[in-house]
């Protein structure tokens, strides 16, 4: 077992910066609260408001509960070690970190490529959307993602478990299961086959997916009205950039942890490594919640609504 290996990590990813270490104390506490509040509002809104109970709307509910998730695995974590002199974080923790990471990225692009879904059926075939994407389908898609993005990431965590390892120090500011692998002296070859087949489960199904739903959205718009052009503009444009940002910022990840990066300097990788897991959460609430102009609308009125409370409790 790993466990007899070590019993701590080191992270050398943190640089010594001195008193500036509150500056950044404080910038990530406001960032990490930023995500806390837009996102929960979100929520709230899609939840309380029956008009927003539609396959689109669950799936950015879905959406915005993972960038809650996702944030919660890594920022209370980098709070406590920006204060820190010494990183080191314990074997079990570690690996919950690892677990909570890994299953948001897998459910943040599986829930984009079924957003994909969902934009197709209901621009390219709308006059059968109702019957083939129901809110109680939408609700089971959600749940298929969810559980499936535990049940695999679980899988990998048990092969990693089982590995003995001839090191603990990890070049990173937090637990990255690639990492780990790399420090194991004993065979990693069942590992390496599943990460293979993992990858293939995790991005070429889901890309296909995404492929798929755009080709045919594109072929629709330019054979369509203009009006017909402007809808799936509008809805098809916040999908499509937070896809972009968050592979973007996953390829940057993969690639540091599998090449040297050395020559690109330590701060920039610093920033590209928490790329995915900061910006992502800030970006959705934001650009779906402006952008989708329903949505903007309930959460105007939610807002207007407890200022109005607030006003009347203080008059």
């Amino acid at each position: 077992m790993m466990f007899n290996s070590t019993s701590y990590f080191i992270l050398d990813g943190y640089l010594h910066v001195g008193t500036l270490r509150y500056l950044y104390f404080m910038l990530t506490a406001v960032t990490y609260i930023s995500i806390v509040l837009s996102n929960v509002l979100l929520v709230v809104v899609i939840c309380v408001n029956r008009s927003l109970h539609e396959p689109m709307y669950l799936f950015l509910c879905s959406l915005f509960v993972n960038e809650l998730y996702g944030s919660t695995g890594l920022f209370p974590f980098l709070l406590l070690h920006i204060l820190s002199d010494s990183h080191t974080v314990s074997v079990p923790f570690c690996f919950l970190q690892v677990f909570c990471l890994y299953t948001y990225a897998h459910v943040e692009f599986c829930n984009l490529a079924v957003m994909c879904y969902d934009r197709y059926l209901a621009i390219c075939c709308p006059l059968q959307y109702n019957t083939r994407m129901s809110s109680n389908k939408a609700l089971i898609f959600i749940a298929v993602v969810w559980l499936y993005s535990f049940v695999k990431f679980l899988i990998t965590l048990c092969l990693n478990i089982r590995l003995t390892l001839c090191g603990n120090r990890l070049n990173s500011l937090y637990c990255h299961n690639y990492l780990v692998v790399k420090l194991a002296c004993s065979d990693t070859t069942v590992n390496n086959i599943y990460g293979l087949f993992g990858v293939v489960l995790t991005v070429l199904i889901p890309l296909l997916l995404i492929l798929f739903s755009y080709m045919k959205i594109l072929k629709v718009c330019f054979s369509g009205s203009k009006h017909m052009r402007q809808k799936a503009v509008s809805t098809c444009s916040p999908q499509l950039v937070s896809l972009l940002n968050f592979s973007f910022g996953c390829s940057f990840e993969i690639l540091q942890s599998r090449f040297d990066m050395s020559s690109v300097p330590t701060v920039l990788r610093i920033v590209l490594s928490l790329y995915f897991l900061v910006i992502q959460p800030l970006l959705n609430p934001l650009m779906f919640g402006m952008q989708m102009s329903k949505l903007r609308n309930a959460w105007r009125r939610v807002l207007c609504c407890k200022m109005l409370a607030g006003c009347r409790d203080a008059l």
